[in-house]
């Protein structure tokens, strides 16, 4: 088994000042130790590979099709693709940027270099190549550190993944700098308790962002990531879009696709608060501006309802329709969706592409919710999408949760259509 290091590894006065050289690798023979001899055979895709003792969940592989898709996109744009997986694990997603994405150079990284030996073997499946034509190289450092060091040596990347546990904040600065203008970055969290509101001092550390509870807790997850990554990308003079925005239960995960471009947004686009109204389950969006009138009009009186208020975070679009569709038709060419297969890629990405209507507001109704406050049997999603259509509303379901309508119509008025739907039902019952 072969593994890459960098030849300054020989030297340690020059490894102290350069430790990270990603274009000058030699291969050495390693030490096998018994963390490499345990082998586990996996399959994602086609591609069998082994996971060994690294952390790895077969639930993420549709978080890594939607990396995948949207990095073969860059590449067919752009004419070339240097990705850098900053916590690499067992070397999946590299793998699978350097043979379905068809990436020129992929640097695998991951801090703990008992996995070196499961990453390159791997790897092994896509030839290495040597100069100016080399594929891959692996590296064992600290994420952060190989990201500044990049930086330092001008060694910008199109894509990079940071597939982190918990928040990801610590990297959002480095991993800009590493970034080439228009590239891509590719962010995760797992901290659902942050999003939940139940520690609103930590995602204020981690993202500057004070979260408290609501029932669109998860979709606040992803709006306070990229909420974070709003206000480094500003600080550098850069600005970011969100391509797409996914959310799933298992962990949970929150990943985001960003854009990154050179000049800040308008100030405060789509950077501000979200409230919730304990009283009639409604949600606005504030701006800084408007902060001081965080508030809810919903009784028959001039007195406004107190509001619990979320942010600052992201509350423009969670996705680029545009981009979603460009997925769907690649992933349909790859024969990963039609034909009776891929049912769940297919259905996620059209999902997302409803979400993406400019009609739809932040958050969801969950159908539980409104049956509470109106005291009723809640409705068939299905039934209640379709009437609220016809009265002119926008409605969607949502992929982050799934017993939840995304719509414009307020709270008070899905609760009347669904007393309505169940009088009619109870009418034609008799």
């Amino acid at each position: 088994m072969l593994i890459l290091i960098p030849k300054t590894l020989s030297s340690s006065p020059f490894l102290l000042q350069n430790p990270l050289n990603v274009r000058n690798f030699e291969v050495r023979n390693p030490k096998v130790n018994k963390f490499n001899c345990k082998f586990e055979l996996q399959t994602e895709r086609g591609i069998v590979f082994e996971t060994g003792g690294t952390f790895f969940q077969h639930e993420s592989a549709k978080g890594r099709d939607l990396g995948v898709l949207a990095a073969s996109l860059y590449k067919q744009s752009k004419g070339n693709l240097r990705v850098l997986d900053a916590m690499c694990g067992c070397g999946i997603r590299s793998c699978r940027y350097l043979i379905e994405a068809k990436a020129d150079f992929v640097l695998a990284n991951d801090a703990n270099d008992e996995y070196r030996g499961i990453i390159l073997g791997n790897l092994k499946k896509v030839e290495r190549g040597f100069g100016d034509d080399r594929r891959w190289a692996v590296s064992h450092f600290d994420a952060n550190r190989v990201l500044t060091e990049c930086y330092l040596q001008r060694d910008f990347f199109d894509l990079i993944d940071i597939d982190s546990f918990g928040s990801d904040s610590l990297f959002l600065r480095s991993a800009m700098s590493a970034l080439k203008l228009d590239g891509l970055l590719y962010l995760t969290s797992t901290d659902g308790y942050s999003s939940g509101g139940h520690r609103p001092h930590c995602s204020l550390a981690a993202y500057g962002a004070y979260i408290r509870p609501m029932p669109s807790c998860n979709e606040i997850g992803l709006r306070m990531l990229i909420g974070g990554a709003v206000r480094e990308a500003s600080l550098l003079g850069y600005h970011v879009t969100p391509l797409f925005s996914y959310y799933s239960y298992h962990g949970p995960v929150f990943r985001v696709m960003l854009q990154v471009n050179k000049g800040k947004d308008h100030e405060n686009r789509h950077y501000g608060f979200i409230s919730y109204c304990n009283q009639c389950g409604n949600t606005q969006s504030f701006s800084w501006e408007e902060l001081g009138q965080s508030s809810c009009s919903c009784n028959s009186s001039n007195d406004s309802s107190p509001v619990t208020v979320s942010g600052p975070l992201w509350t423009g679009p969670l996705h680029n329709a545009t981009f979603i569709t460009e997925m769907l038709n690649l992933a349909e060419q790859w024969g990963w969706i039609g034909n009776d297969v891929g049912a769940d890629l297919d259905k996620l990405l059209k999902r997302m592409l409803d979400e993406s209507d400019p009609r739809l507001p932040f958050g969801y109704i969950k159908m539980d919710e409104m049956a509470s406050r109106g005291k009723i049997n809640s409705p068939s999603l299905k039934t209640m999408m379709s009437t609220l259509v016809k009265k002119g509303y926008a409605a969607t379901r949502s992929h982050i949760a799934s017993n939840a309508i995304k719509t414009d119509c307020p709270m008070s008025m899905c609760i009347r259509i669904a007393k309505e739907l169940q009088g009619a039902q109870n009418f034609e019952a008799k």
